[in-house]
């Protein structure tokens, strides 16, 4: 297969050829001032968000947009808590990723503790619970459908519960031991060696059958996306993400790679119910920063495809990273919408994330919207890098590379560079990383402004080839994190408005917008903002507690609107975000308080090794050196790849104290110590043998790294 025959290609024998779709005029009013107006009528079998949220996403084109209208700006300042339960009985041991559903005015919701819970809309009262085991995976949400509640366990099994008890209707484990064939593969289920991997995702049902992802891809698993039947949970078809022998876009594995590629599907997909596409979004592939193993482009790694509904069978599909080794998996549960596009009609799919780019491509075919241009790259001939990456029109929603005058310009003395640099044995800061971009945040398509909305994170990454004990720094030590909102105007594909502040809001932090005109969304610190969608103005916020890494939602109980959200926080990128089992519902004139304010995460990538007293360490950092807690003292060998090479990492001592920065006669290498980003201090690079001295005046925190080998970072603070 030629390496760029990436769009508008056939699907394999039997699959069937969608005719050309003919783009239509349609009348319109004038377009409003600074909107993206007007927009045509929205698929009726897309479904809607009224009374009921009745899937994750909305609808089945993830649009994340309620047409429900009684809360508006004039009034969202009286928005109070209808109503607040802690499911767990306020256990902070996990983080929550469930975004509620609700039906009839029931709320569907589970926790990362295996439960799954039925509450009333109106009182927060528990209807039923049900555990699904004691083994805890990331649960994103439950599909609601023909009287039962569907979802996943820990266990990797896929269970159907009774809508109204909670009773086990059926249940079905879809993944198993590799039972081992001669070729490697498991003779049952088709994966072959490496990582199992898990299931994953929020559960979609669609027309009888129910969509189930899985995930493992930084450690071997090979992907794969699950159509089962929703009476019996018998599986109707497997899509793989890296194909088998004889496969569609099995050439583009080197040699067996394909066995462990990764491209797992960990996102929930979208459905076009009047195309009977399923469009399922597939990550990066393994190994995750190495290339050297796996020649070629890895299809459908970093991928859209487009799935016929009923036969599983590949309709099209579009790569937006040949090749990738910078975990730049563009995952976002993909969104659909009907635009008018210079006068005419065109039903596109809006895909994309970690690049910083939105494709915005044709949901029958696969063209680009707005035209797609193979741009050459940066090349590394170890890596077997791709020569060249798709662009395309319009302007990415985030830069796609460093900038030094925002406080998340990246550490000094790493090598650093934007989207698609190259890198070998060197850590070197790819910005704006693995978790930034709009990586696996929720966007929302609202009709009434026409605009795409989506979080998004600034976070760099430290990316080296791993193996062989090779440097490992995923995120730099001390780094500073941003976020912010933006909306974009999906015609153009260009920057409408931006919100930018001091909080990454790609991980999970979905954005819910109403046909009244708010727009609210969670943050790490737990506040919930509601927000005006035609600027991003802020209109109103509340604690709840705890991180919100969820999508918001709302519904309607006897003609009065509410808001939901579970707020339980997240273990990226701030490794402190408060948890919690937080379950709010507001609504005008609700009476119950907001949430005591938990301690907000850190805005830099802390140090959170313990602390040693300037007392214990002789008030000296020796370099290139891991601090031994055995014997309380630097270790006796030199490391130039940890990050922790500073002994000790951590130091504790009193304003007025002198410390030593020593580099031991006996390393073999120059070491240093300068502080970033306050230049406090700078040792200069110290010979074998040398050391220099630093006398601290000011209390405060002080982050300091090795030039020589900029990943060993320490901290200093001074009481």
């Amino acid at each position: 297969m030629e390496r760029r025959t990436f769009l508008l290609t056939a699907a394999a024998s039997g699959a069937t050829t969608l005719p050309a779709l003919a783009a239509t005029a349609e009348a319109a009013p004038k377009p409003a001032t600074g909107l993206a107006l007007p927009v045509p009528a929205q698929p009726a079998t897309l479904g809607v968000a009224a009374r009921d949220w009745p899937k994750v996403g909305g609808n089945f084109g993830n649009q994340n947009h309620s047409t429900l209208t009684d809360i508006t700006p004039g009034n969202v300042k009286k928005l109070g808590g209808a109503w607040h339960i802690n499911l767990e009985g306020g256990s902070t041991s996990a983080y929550q990723q469930c975004t509620i559903v609700v039906q009839k005015g029931v709320l569907y919701v589970e926790t990362t503790q295996q439960n799954v819970f039925a509450v009333d809309g109106r009182t927060g009262k528990v209807l039923w619970k049900t555990n699904l085991g004691t083994e805890t995976t990331n649960m994103r949400g439950v599909a609601v459908a023909e009287g039962k509640v569907f979802t996943i366990s820990g266990a990797n099994i896929v269970y159907a519960l009774d809508q109204k008890t909670g009773a086990v209707v059926w249940q079905k484990k879809l993944i198993v031991e590799d039972n081992g064939g001669d070729d490697g593969c498991d003779i049952n289920s088709g994966q072959c060696g490496g990582n199992s991997g898990g299931l994953a995702g929020a559960v979609v049902h669609h027309d009888g059958r129910i969509y189930v992802g899985t995930e493992g891809s930084t450690a071997g698993a090979r992907g794969r996306g699950y159509a089962l039947d929703a009476k019996t949970g018998d599986v109707v078809w497997t899509f793989w993400g890296p194909p088998g022998p004889g496969g569609y876009g099995h050439d583009t594995w080197e040699g067996d790679s394909w066995k462990t590629g990764g491209a797992v599907p960990w996102i929930h997909p979208a459905v076009d119910p009047e195309l009977g596409l399923v469009y399922w979004t597939f990550g990066n592939p393994y190994p995750r920063t190495d290339g050297s193993s796996r020649g070629g482009d890895n299809l459908f790694a970093n991928s859209i495809v487009a799935i016929d509904a009923k036969t599983g069978k590949r309709r099209w599909h579009f790569q937006s990273v040949h090749h990738d080794i910078w975990d730049a998996d563009n995952v976002m549960a993909p969104v659909l919408a009907d635009l008018l596009v210079d006068g005419k009609k065109r039903q596109v799919v809006v895909y994309g994330s970690k690049t910083c780019w939105f494709y915005i491509l044709d949901r029958r075919t696969g063209e680009a919207l707005h035209g797609m241009e193979e741009r050459k790259v940066p090349q590394h001939t170890l890596q077997k890098t791709s020569p060249t990456q798709p662009f395309p029109g319009g302007e990415p929603f985030t830069d796609p590379f460093p900038r030094f005058d925002k406080p998340t310009k990246p550490v000094p003395f790493y090598p650093a560079g934007g989207l698609y640099s190259v890198f070998w044995d060197r850590a070197t800061i790819i910005f704006p990383g693995a978790g930034g971009g709009g990586d696996w945040g929720f966007p929302s398509f609202s009709p009434k402004t026409g605009y795409v909305y989506i979080g998004y994170g600034l976070v760099n990454s430290s990316y080296s080839n791993t193996r062989g004990g090779r440097v490992n720094t995923a995120r730099p030590l001390g780094e500073l994190f941003g976020g912010g909102l933006v909306a974009v105007d999906p015609r153009t594909n260009t920057v409408a408005w931006r919100k930018e502040g001091d909080w990454s809001l790609a991980h999970g932090n979905g954005i819910l917008t109403t046909a009244g005109r708010v727009l609210f969304q969670g943050r790490p610190d737990g506040v919930l903002e509601a927000m005006d969608d035609t600027d991003g103005s802020t209109l109103w916020t509340w604690q709840c507690g705890a991180g919100v890494n969820t999508i918001p939602v709302s519904y309607e109980i006897d003609g009065e609107q509410y808001v939901a959200v579970l707020a339980g926080g997240n273990g990226l990128p701030f490794p402190d975000i408060p948890r919690g089992d937080h379950l709010w519902a507001f609504k005008i004139g609700g009476k119950v308080g907001q949430a005591p304010a938990p301690t907000p995460p850190s805005r830099r990538n802390q140090i959170r090794t313990a602390a040693v007293t300037g007392e214990t360490a002789k008030n000296t950092v020796t370099l290139g050196r891991v601090w031994d807690t055995k014997t309380n003292a630097p270790g006796t060998t030199e490391n130039t790849v940890a990050q922790n090479a500073m002994a000790p990492q951590l130091l504790t001592v009193p304003v007025g104290t002198e410390v030593t920065f020593a580099n031991p006669a006996d390393n073999q290498q120059a070491h240093g110590a300068a502080a970033f980003f306050d230049a406090e201090f700078d040792t200069a690079l110290l010979m074998p043998g040398q050391s220099a001295k630093h006398t601290f005046t000011k209390a405060g925190e002080y982050f300091y790294n090795d030039p020589a080998f900029p990943q060993s970072t320490g901290k200093i603070v001074v009481k």
